[in-house]
C-alpha cells in the first residue's frame, strides 16, 4: 500500500532521487524545494518522466510561512533531508557561518520534525527519517561545523525515538558517506568565500580533491528501503566501508590519549 511521503531538500541529491524513486514506486510524494526556480525545474522533470504521484511545493525549511503551509499535508513519512555544509577549521570559521549550519541542519529541521510529529502523534502513527551523516558519528577535521550539526541530529533523533515510541511514531536516521551528489565538493569549497578575508593561524584543507566518492544510487535505494520497510533499522550507514570505519573509530575513541 502506498504511503504519503514529504521530502525536504528535494531539488537535488538524495532528496531528488528519493522523491522521484518513491513516486515511481507508487507512493504519493510531496517534494519540497527551497526556491521557486527549483520548484519549476522539478515539476518539469517529473512531468517529463511521467511521474503523476509527485507534487512539488516551495519549502524553504528556514521560512516559517513555508513550514506552516507544508504542515497542512497529512503524511505517513517525513524524509527530513534538507541540509547545508560549510567547511573550515573550527578556530577560523566565522561564527555567522557556523550558526548558519545549525540554523538549517538542526533548528529548522527540528521545527519541521516537531510540526509533523505532532500530527503523527494525534493520528497514532507515522515515521520520521532524518538525513544524518557519517560525519555525525566520527570526527571530521576541517568540517567540524557540519559534523557538529549532525552529531546534534543524532542526539535529537535518539531522544525523539524513545519519546515518540509510545505513540506509534518511529524515528530513523540515514547516514551517508561520500557520494557524488556535489554536496561534499561544494561544501569543501565553501570556505573559499571567507578564507582570504582575515589573518589565518591554522592551515587550510590539506587535501581538496574528492576522488573516491560513490554512486548516489546506492544511498538512494537504501533510503527508499528505510521509508518502505515495516521494521527498518534505527541507523543505516552506507557505503559498507563507511560503516566499518565508523565502528573502528568509535571503538578507538575509548583508547585514545591526547
Amino acid at each position: 500500500m502506498g504511503k504519503t511521503v514529504l521530502v525536504t531538500g528535494a531539488a537535488t541529491g538524495f532528496g531528488r532521487g528519493v522523491a522521484l524513486g518513491l513516486a515511481a514506486r507508487g507512493h504519493r510524494v510531496i517534494a519540497g524545494c527551497q526556491i521557486w526556480p527549483q520548484v519549476w525545474e522539478l515539476r518539469q522533470a517529473a512531468a517529463a518522466a511521467g511521474e503523476h504521484n509527485l507534487e512539488v511545493i516551495k519549502l524553504d525549511v528556514l521560512n516559517g510561512i513555508d513550514r506552516e503551509k507544508a504542515f497542512g499535508f497529512e503524511i505517513d513519512v517525513l524524509f527530513n533531508n534538507a541540509g547545508i555544509m560549510e567547511s573550515g577549521p573550527i578556530v577560523e570559521i566565522p561564527m555567522p557561518v557556523f550558526r548558519s549550519v545549525f540554523e538549517t541542519n538542526v533548528f529548522a529541521a527540528l521545527e519541521v520534525a516537531q510540526g509533523f510529529a505532532r500530527g503523527m502523534v494525534r493520528r497514532g502513527g507515522g515515521r520520521i527519517v532524518w538525513t544524518s551523516s557519517v560525519a555525525g558519528l566520527v570526527k571530521v577535521p576541517f568540517d567540524g561545523a557540519y559534523a557538529a550539526s549532525k552529531h546534534a541530529v543524532e542526539a535529537i533523533c535518539s531522544a525523539m525515538r524513545e519519546e515518540l515510541k509510545p505513540y506509534g511514531v518511529e524515528v530513523a536516521t540515514v547516514n551517508p558517506g561520500a557520494y557524488r551528489t556535489g554536496f561534499n565538493d561544494t561544501g569543501m569549497e565553501s570556505m573559499d568565500q571567507w578564507w582570504a578575508q582575515g589573518e589565518r593561524v591554522v592551515a587550510h584543507w590539506p587535501v581538496r580533491e574528492l576522488n573516491h566518492q560513490h554512486d548516489p544510487a546506492e544511498m538512494i535505494a537504501a533510503i527508499i528501503d528505510v521509508i518502505e520497510a515495516e521494521h527498518p533499522p534505527h541507523r543505516t550507514v552506507r557505503p559498507a566501508a563507511a560503516e566499518q570505519m565508523v565502528r573502528r573509530e568509535q571503538a578507538d575513541a575509548w583508547e585514545g590519549r591526547i
